[in-house]
Parts: C-alpha cells; structure tokens; sequence
C-alpha cells in the first residue's frame, strides 16, 4: 500500500470513528506520519477466528475499537435478516475488559436500529450465561464481548446463532461478506434507546440449571479452593456451589473481583507458568480437596490437586478424561465428542462403555454441533457437560461435575490421583504435552508450517512417521483446516497434530504417547516413558519446524 493510499485510508477511518480515545490515537499517528504504525492497523481486517473475532484494543482495521464492533454487529443484522429473522431477539452479554460495556451497547444500539429486538445481560457475566440465554430466551442470536483468556490489552466478539452454537462455515464467511459491504458508518443506524436491559431472571434460570448436572444424592463434601483470575466467574460460581450445596470455597482474595489489568498475572490464563502460583499459596494455607480455577470468562475450569506434598494442575485431558468417567459411572447415555488435538482416552472410555465417539476440528463451535451430544471437552480447559443447557464449554457447571467427583472419591478415602491411576490400568497411560511457542511476528508461525509441509519429518523420538496428514484438504471425516497431523510407528500409538492458534498469536503442537500399564507398580516408570518420549518428540520437532 502506497503512503498516500494508507494515509488516506487512516483519515476516511478517522472521520467516522465514534471512539474519542481511538480517534485520538489515529489522529497522532495520521499527524506524525508514523507509517509503519498505520501499516500495522491497515494491513486488513480481523477476521473471525476459533472464537470470533479478537485482537488487540486500538485504532483501525486490525484491532478491536468501536468502530470494527458496529461494522460486525451490523452485518451480522444484515445476515440475520437475509435469513428471515428481521424482528428476532439478539442477547448480548460482555464481560469485564477493557470497552466491553460499550462494544455491548454498540450492538444493542445497532440491532435495535436494523430493526431487531436486542436484550443485553444486566451486568459482565460469564460467557455460559449468555450461551444458556440463547436458547433460553428463544433468540436468533446471542453475542458475548469477551477475549477470554488473552492479555489484558486484548478484546473479542464471539456471535452464537439461535442453536446457541457459536458460528461455523459458511455463516462466518457469509456475516464477513455482509460486513464488507458497509461503506461507511454513516449508514448504520444507533439510536440511543429502544433495547431492553435484563434483569436478574436469566441468571436465576442459568443457576436452576446447573443443578441439574449433579446426581440428586451425591455427596456435596469437597473443599475447595477458588480463583476468579480476576474475571467474573466468582459471583456466579459461589452461587452455584452455594445451590448445589458445598462448602463455599475459600477464595483467591487477590484475583477474586474482576479486574480489566490482570494485574496479578502475565497472562490470565490459568495454563500459562505462574497463573496459578496464588492458587497453590492459598491451598497450602487452607488445605483443600482440590484447587478450581476458571478463566477471566469462566467458560473454562482449571483443576489443581496435592500431589507428593505440594500441589500442580491436572491437564486439561486428565479432567476431561475424569469427568467423562464420572459421567459414564453415573449411567450417562449419548455421544461422547472432543477434538482432534485432544487426548485419545476420550475414545477408549466410550468404546469401554459401549457409548459413541465423535472427533471434531478444534473449538467448542464444532464439538457443540454434534448430534445427539452428551459430553465433550477440549484439552485447552473447556467441558461442556450440559450440552441441553448450554451449547459451548461451561467452566461453572464443569467446576461443579468435578466437585461432585472429588467428594464422590473422598467418601472412598480416594482422590482424583487415585481416579487417574485406575484409567491408566484400564486403558493405557495417556500421556499428552503441548509445544507452544507464543510470536511477536506471525510469519515465524508460517515459516514453521511451510518448513513442516516441504520437509516433513520422517521419524519423531526415534519413532517412524507413518502417516503425514495436511489437514487444509480435509478427511473422510473432517472438513479442512490449517493444521498437521503425524501418527508414529510403535506400540505408544504415538500421535503429533501442529496448528496455528485461532485466538493467540501462538504456535500449538500437541502430542499424545499411549503407554501400557500392566499393574499398579508399573504406573511410575510408565509416566517416566511417557514424559521422555514427548520431550524427545518436542526437541525433534523443533528443529524440524524451526523454531
């Protein structure tokens, strides 16, 4: 792009910006020619991604701002229009970020003037919440503003439709194209008023229903341990705990209340290194059951338990494994569903169960979409075990699945270890890793899957890869998507699947070793293999991605 073009494409965006904060941050950039600055902004626009859009807060294009807010919630008026829903409910929910109550009442504001009813949520709830109003409420569409877990300086919009799904082919690129067609903001009408503002019933609807994930004479004993991660989950899952009747969890103090700055963490994500440190300080102090920690959206659920005297985060597939279990002890009937870059143990316990299993791409708007789904999970923290309730991952009705399991165990004098142990014996020692490199520049991220299509590795850890898969062309049983899968010759079953973060300007590679385990005694030295063989899988697949 030409200086002149991009200068000019900066003034037209400047002169309908509603922001005054973004509006002064173009206007200095515009005023000191800074064009590298501008490029950046101006490079494209955000497009939708494993989660809808997000990016980081600013002005222009690239980043989340009032002015990308209105264009989408505009086209996807527009969209739900063509489809015949002019006249239909929208439900907006947001969380506590950064311009997330204003990003909210944008929407409202344009949904009411494209002549649809909007609803928004009375205050920043939980993005399950706003998933179970979809369908509660009879809408044609839900949207949440959030960036769940990314730093502090980002913002998102997910769009759910009336299933209460989030949206998938072909409606992403359909609301895009609807979106592209606004030429200028000037068009898009925003009155002042009109959209109603939700009062206390959906959530009290939201609460009845997590009571339903819990067995009605299950023990209720766990003590728990609590982090908010500074998001908004407390309220509700204190609520929820407090219905469902356990003891109220001993909270995080500092991370407990929302707060846009995260000023407690790097990036509030209870994965990411030191998230949790002031989780395990707490649960030293207070000696609970368990440690449960949701993300700043609390559609996720972090488990930590005491393991040889101090304490550490279950992965995500240990709790997906453990839920669909406890699930399968409780009589659960239906399909058993997670993605592809989740731990195969999934499959195992549902074929035990004589029960179906379903594989999908990555993200809870595919696992959702599942017919006649009972449970799916994904490795990155996400359980939806109330699929009628709320169609996307939950973190709160999941904190209370695993609380009740916990307090299930502890009546047997066992804990969820001991869980672990016995899934081992039952089906192999599942060991799952996560090569993860975080970029400033997103073209390291493509070099490395450039390198990995034109040299793909032949053998992993000193295991033969038998099979290569680009999974842009689809399979049998998946339709295409940005990624790479390896399946290694041997008895481990091992497996390598490579892609790019839909949410993060990360690279994710995720591998899984299956090790036999014949008897108790075998469990140490089979967790031993199973470690070493996915750090010698990372080490090779670094140098073979380069990076």
């Amino acid at each position: 792009m030409q200086d002149t073009e991009l200068l000019a494409r900066a003034e037209a965006w400047l002169a309908e910006d509603p922001d005054p904060e973004t509006r002064e941050e173009l206007a200095k950039l515009i005023g000191s020619a800074d064009t590298p600055a501008l490029a950046e902004r101006f490079a494209g626009t955000l497009q939708f991604g494993t989660a809808g859009l997000r990016g980081e807060l600013g002005a222009g294009p690239m980043r989340m701002n009032r002015s990308v807010v209105i264009r989408a919630a505009a086209g996807l008026a527009a969209y739900l229009k063509s489809k015949g829903e002019a006249g239909g409910l929208v439900v907006v929910g947001y969380d506590a970020r950064h311009k997330s109550a204003d990003f909210a009442r944008d929407t409202a504001a344009v949904m009411t003037g494209a002549g649809l009813r909007a609803a928004v949520l009375p205050r920043p709830l939980p993005t399950p919440v706003l998933a179970f109003a979809v369908r509660h409420l009879g809408a044609v569409a839900g949207v949440e503003v959030t960036a769940s877990h990314n730093p502090p300086r980002d913002n998102g919009y997910k769009v759910y439709l009336g299933d209460g799904s989030q949206i998938v082919p072909p409606a992403d690129a359909e609301i895009a194209a609807e979106i592209d067609a606004i030429r200028t903001l000037h068009d898009v009408p925003r009155p002042d008023s009109g959209w109603e503002t939700l009062g206390e019933g959906v959530l009290e609807a939201y609460l009845a229903r997590t009571d339903a994930v819990l067995a009605p004479d299950s023990p209720r004993t766990a003590r728990t341990v609590y982090t908010a991660m500074h998001g908004v989950g407390k309220d509700t899952l204190l609520a929820a705990f407090a219905r469902a009747g356990f003891p109220e969890p001993t909270l995080v103090a500092e991370q407990a209340d929302p707060d846009p700055d995260f000023p407690t963490v790097a990036f509030p994500n209870p994965e990411e290194p030191g998230a949790m440190d002031l989780a395990f300080a707490t649960a030293r102090a207070a000696g609970p059951d368990l440690i449960i920690a949701n993300d700043p959206d609390a559609d996720r659920c972090a488990v930590a338990v005491e393991d040889n005297d101090d304490w550490r985060m279950l992965r995500g597939d240990e709790v997906g494994a453990l839920l669909a279990a406890h699930l399968v002890a409780r009589g659960a009937s239906g399909v058993f569903a997670e993605s592809i870059v989740s731990s195969s143990l999934l499959g195992r316990i549902a074929e035990a169960a004589s029960l179906p299993y379903e594989e999908t791409l990555t993200g809870f708007k595919w696992i959702a979409r599942v017919d006649g789904l009972r449970y799916g999970y994904e490795e990155a923290l996400g359980y939806c075990v109330d699929p009628e309730g709320v169609r996307d991952k939950d973190g709160i009705t999941a904190a209370l699945l695993i609380a009740e399991l916990a307090s299930t165990l502890k009546e047997q004098g066992r804990t969820l270890l001991d869980a672990l142990d016995d899934l081992a014996l039952a089906h192999g020692l599942h060991a799952t890793d996560q090569l993860s490199v975080r970029v400033e520049d997103l073209t390291i991220i493509a070099k490395a899957m450039t390198a990995l299509r034109e040299t793909p590795p032949n053998e992993l850890a000193g295991l033969a890869v038998v099979q290569a898969e680009d999974l842009t062309h689809g399979t049998s049983t998946l339709p295409p998507t940005d990624g790479l899968r390896y399946t290694l010759d041997g008895e481990y079953r091992a497996r390598v699947i490579v892609r790019p973060s839909g949410t993060e300007p990360k690279l994710k590679c995720y591998l899984e070793a299956v090790i036999p385990v014949a008897a108790p005694s075998d469990l140490a030295s089979a967790r031993a293999e199973g470690t070493r063989v996915l750090n010698a899988i990372k080490q090779d697949l670094s140098a073979a991605a380069g990076i």
